[in-house]
């Protein structure tokens, strides 16, 4: 099969590989980036466990031919942290009790990430309305969007 090269960034490191067209972008960051918090739910953009960041927008890396991500930078839930330090929608996630079996919390929290980065001060129904694609089999997500809430930034007046 041709392999075709690709060189994008990762969690901020420059990355050059050479992969198979039809190769899932899940597949790359899971099995040659060796980065599992990036996850396998549904297969068919249902579930929003695989959710990274391209761009700084929230994408299903299920849905994505690693081809089109050349030339971009990519954020997995990995790459939210600084060294030991948590980002603050990670450490909040902790702190509210927003993660229990842990599966979907990567994608809520990159999901979360991208929502307070377009809207810092989303109300509890923008909020809602915005993780409704990220499905959690384990809650009724009170616990994950007081997260996000806890995570608002207050407008200055």
């Amino acid at each position: 099969m041709i392999k075709h090269e690709i060189e994008f960034t990762l969690n901020g490191k420059k990355r050059r590989l050479a992969i198979a067209a039809n190769e899932l972008l899940l597949n790359v960051i899971r099995d040659d980036m060796a980065l599992t918090g990036t996850k396998y739910g549904c297969g068919i953009g249902e579930c929003a466990a695989c959710t990274v960041l391209i761009e700084g927008k929230a994408m299903l890396a299920c849905m994505l031919l690693a081809v089109s991500v050349n030339g971009k930078s990519i954020t997995t839930v990995e790459g939210l942290s600084q060294g030991n330090e948590l980002s603050p929608i990670q450490q909040a996630f902790i702190d509210k009790g927003a993660v229990q079996c842990g599966f979907c919390t990567p994608g809520m929290v990159l999901a979360s990430h991208a929502l307070l980065t377009e809207n810092p001060a989303p109300s509890e129904n923008e909020i809602r309305d915005y993780l409704r694609g990220n499905h959690c089999r384990c809650t009724g997500y009170k616990a994950i969007v007081q997260a996000v809430q806890s995570c608002v930034k207050v407008p200055k007046r």
